[in-house]
Formats: C-alpha cells, sequence, structure tokens
C-alpha cells in the first residue's frame, strides 16, 4: 500500500503538505474554488490561528464590584420596567427574562474586569403570604459579591438578585 518514494508537494483543505509517502488509491485533494462565499468565509476561519494568552497570575481586579453602583442601576430598571404593571402570571415570565437581561447589560457597562454575573428576577403576586428567597454558592469572601433590589406595588413584588462572582 504505501511505499517510499521521492518527497511530493500535496495539498490539504487550503495548505500545501509536504509528503515522503505515496499512497495508492488516494488522489490528492484539489484546492476549492472560492465560487462560494460561505464556504471561503468557513475556509478563512479554519485557517486563522487560535490566540492564547499567557497567564497573568494575578489574584485581584482592578476594578472591583462596587454594590452601590450595582443596586442603584437594578433598582432604576426595575422602577422603570414595572411602574405602571399590573401582576399579570402568563406575562410575568417574558417581562422577569427581558428584566435581568436588561441588568446584565448594564452591568457589562459598568466594566468590572474578571467577574462573571448572574441575575435572577422573581415577580411574585401579593395574596397576604410569606416568601422566602434561598441560594447557596461556592463562594470567595474577599472576592465575590450579591446584591439585591425590590420594587413593590398594590398587586405585585418584584426582586432582582444579582451575583457577581470573581473570575481569574
Amino acid at each position: 500500500m504505501c511505499s517510499k518514494a521521492p518527497k511530493l508537494d500535496v495539498p490539504v483543505k487550503g495548505k500545501r503538505a509536504q509528503s515522503y509517502y505515496e499512497v495508492s488509491g488516494l488522489a490528492p485533494v484539489e484546492e476549492e474554488q472560492a465560487s462560494d462565499p460561505a464556504k471561503a468565509k468557513l475556509a478563512s476561519k479554519a485557517n486563522k490561528a487560535k490566540i492564547r494568552y499567557a497567564n497573568t497570575y494575578r489574584l485581584e481586579p482592578y476594578n472591583r464590584v462596587r454594590d452601590y453602583l450595582v443596586r442603584n442601576k437594578a433598582q432604576a430598571i426595575l422602577m422603570s420596567k414595572l411602574q405602571q404593571d399590573e401582576y399579570d402570571g402568563a406575562s410575568s415570565l417574558s417581562l422577569c427574562a427581558s428584566i435581568s437581561e436588561e441588568i446584565l447589560k448594564a452591568l457589562k457597562e459598568l466594566n468590572f474586569d474578571r467577574y462573571k454575573y448572574v441575575v435572577s428576577v422573581l415577580i411574585v403576586e401579593k395574596a397576604n403570604q410569606a416568601m422566602e428567597v434561598a441560594s447557596r454558592w461556592v463562594w470567595d469572601v474577599q472576592r465575590d459579591t450579591w446584591v439585591s433590589a425590590e420594587y413593590e406595588t398594590n398587586t405585585f413584588f418584584a426582586l432582582a438578585l444579582v451575583v457577581a462572582c470573581y473570575y481569574e
């Protein structure tokens, strides 16, 4: 099957590779023409090398999360989104999702470096009941933090919980 042959230039999917062996039964791959722009785009992405960054070994962020800024942003977003609303169980799911996305976008604009965020929004109808919210995390007391923001109307209660975890 394989025999020692003189060195050949064999095109391999857009790249030229040097080969010392001639394989019988297989023809070399012909270079594809860039007639299809989608294929050309995929081929150019495949040819680009991944950039690898060296470790910094930095254990502290340059810009730490400031609780009061996060609380103020979350409170302002809750007030602006829920000020005129009445409780509706069917639409509260999509409303919670849109509020949490907006809070997350606002957090990313604050540019706290090396933090990952979890934003959870609850909207609960007021029906003379008690409510307890609990969560558990593997926590780094020095760097991780959490913030809650609340908004209350006559018909419902809204709670936004923002968790910022330091990411090394």
